[in-house]
């Protein structure tokens, strides 16, 4: 009789990695009539540690500037990690999940560091809207093939 070996998914930790906000204009900038544009970058890295353990950072940095003027009203960076343990998986599919599922999962806690890190500096409440990980991360290999010369 053999023994089956199943995949192995569990999420070991989410922590804050690390976090920064910035208002240059303060307190200058409450007096202006509050119609931002609000920019959005985001990223995600992986590493391993050992075994199956996997570090995911997702990182988030949102730039508010004033609509007329384009002068910043702040700068918030949010870098919220994930270990993650991963085993028996096929290697497309495990990165897939380190590029795709786990950001996903860190997401919401990002979102919340940044919804909370801008009231507290007076501002009113940034709450980002949902990220398709997957669309990212399918886009991101596609980029990949182009570059390597794979597909025209």
């Amino acid at each position: 009789m053999t023994e089956e070996k199943k995949v192995n998914f569990s999420v070991q930790r989410i922590y804050l990695k690390d976090s920064s906000f910035e208002s240059p204009r303060s307190p200058d900038g409450f007096r202006d009539q509050w119609k931002p544009k609000v920019n959005l970058e985001l990223n995600s890295s992986h590493k391993l540690i050992e075994g199956g353990l996997y570090e995911v950072v997702l990182s988030l940095t949102v730039t508010a500037t004033a609509e007329e003027t384009d002068a910043i009203m702040y700068l918030v960076q949010v870098d919220q990690a994930g270990i993650f343990l991963i085993e028996l998986l096929e290697e497309n599919a495990r990165l897939q999940m380190l590029g795709s599922f786990c950001p996903n999962i860190l997401f919401p806690y990002a979102r919340e560091v940044i919804d909370s890190v801008v009231t507290k500096g007076s501002f009113p409440p940034l709450m980002l809207s949902p990220v398709n990980f997957d669309a990212i991360y399918q886009q991101g290999l596609a980029e990949k093939a182009r570059r390597e010369g794979k597909v025209q």
